[in-house]
């Protein structure tokens, strides 16, 4: 099996160039992530990483494609178990958001009110229900599920072994296994009961995630049809040279730094939380998915017809823009949340001030409420 390695004992991004020509030759090949030094490796952060760093590393991964679960790991597996006060694998990690699932006290205590059942000697549970779509499940050392337990929202970990996995991919063929359990046991020790702040927080992590890998393919993209439309010629000349493709070359620019900026604007916010965070991401989404369309439109206008081929290393930017831009909410689902709690008062502040946070407190005292929209 080919495989590639991502060390994570260093925070350092290499600058070499990252080749996945080779790595997917291979139909069964998977990536992996151990504490090998390889000259094409990613490296993980630091535990101690800003999620500005984070995000600049998923924004790298997205650039060059790496096939591994890299911005799942560093940017809400690890934080989550960090919050959580959970110990933190070394190795690749993913993530489910699963209020769907059955789950029960697994050693029920007798109790003189309510429903047998309803309250238990520890906090043993039995899980029941599907996990579905789960990112790198295969490739996992272990997925953080958050989900509602009979006393509340909760967080606990499991192994893809632990379940019966069905094997899927999204259009880039990138791991997306549904996990299946039935009555599966989780140890107390493995079982944190959380807020539901730390709930938001986790689909405010993945959908910024999604959002910087975005952000890295878009980069790519424009990298590969600059280098395109600079070498190919006709009538003489270089098609960068025809007003046409310039014009189009220059949108694609746009829609790309759109994105980045958008993700870079929400690091800060979401390390502070509360509605500054929610107003962030959400933007920092709706842009990413409702730009990723048209960065791949462009790309593949301006490529021809060598671009949809799969010798071509477009397909890996542009196949992943379309599976992201719906992954942990669509630019409609996001756009919503954004949207619902601005009024006639907050709506200008919201869309011409400076900086984010100030904008977000503004729509939050006018609902008057004291506390978040729940996304």
């Amino acid at each position: 099996m080919n495989t590639h390695t991502i060390e994570n004992n260093t925070p350092v991004i290499p600058a070499d160039a990252y080749d996945t020509t080779a790595f997917y030759a291979d139909p069964d090949a998977i990536a992996t992530v151990t504490n090998t030094t390889a000259p094409d490796a990613v490296a993980l952060p630091s535990e101690d990483a800003s999620t500005a760093e984070l995000l600049t590393v998923a924004q790298e991964a997205g650039h060059r494609a790496v096939p591994a679960p890299l911005a799942e790991t560093a940017l809400v597996a690890r934080p989550l178990l960090r919050r959580a006060g959970l110990p933190v694998p070394d190795g690749p990690l993913s993530y489910a958001i699963a209020p769907e699932l059955t789950i029960r006290y697994a050693h029920t205590a007798a109790s003189p009110i309510g429903s047998p059942g309803c309250l238990g000697d520890d906090d043993t549970l039995l899980v029941t229900g599907s996990l579905r779509r789960v990112p790198w499940a295969r490739a996992a050392d272990a997925v953080v599920v958050l989900a509602t337990a009979p006393f509340g929202p909760v967080l606990f970990t499991l192994t893809p072994s632990q379940a019966h996995l069905t094997p899927g991919t999204n259009l880039a063929e990138e791991p997306r296994d549904d996990l299946h359990l039935a009555a599966l046991e989780i140890p107390a020790s493995q079982v944190r009961r959380i807020g539901p702040e730390l709930l938001d927080e986790a689909r405010l992590r993945a959908a910024l995630a999604r959002s910087a890998l975005i952000a890295g393919a878009a980069e790519r993209c424009v990298d590969l049809t600059v280098a395109h439309t600079t070498a190919r010629t006709q009538f003489g000349r270089p098609l960068s040279r025809f007003q046409a493709v310039k014009q189009e070359e220059a949108r694609l620019i746009e829609e790309t730094a759109l994105v980045r900026i958008a993700v870079q604007t929400a690091a800060t916010p979401l390390d502070i939380g509360g509605p500054a965070a929610h107003f962030a991401v959400a933007a920092a989404k709706t842009q990413a998915s409702a730009s990723a369309a048209e960065i791949a439109r462009i790309a593949h206008q301006l490529h021809g017809a060598i671009g949809i081929t799969q010798l071509h290393p477009l397909h890996l930017a542009t196949t992943r823009l379309w599976s992201w831009r719906d992954e942990d909410g669509d630019e409609t689902h996001w756009a919503h949340r954004l949207a619902r709690p601005l009024t006639p008062t907050t709506l200008w502040p919201a869309l011409t001030t400076a900086h984010i946070a100030p904008a977000a407190q503004a729509i939050e005292t006018s609902r008057g409420n004291g506390s978040p929209e729940r996304i």
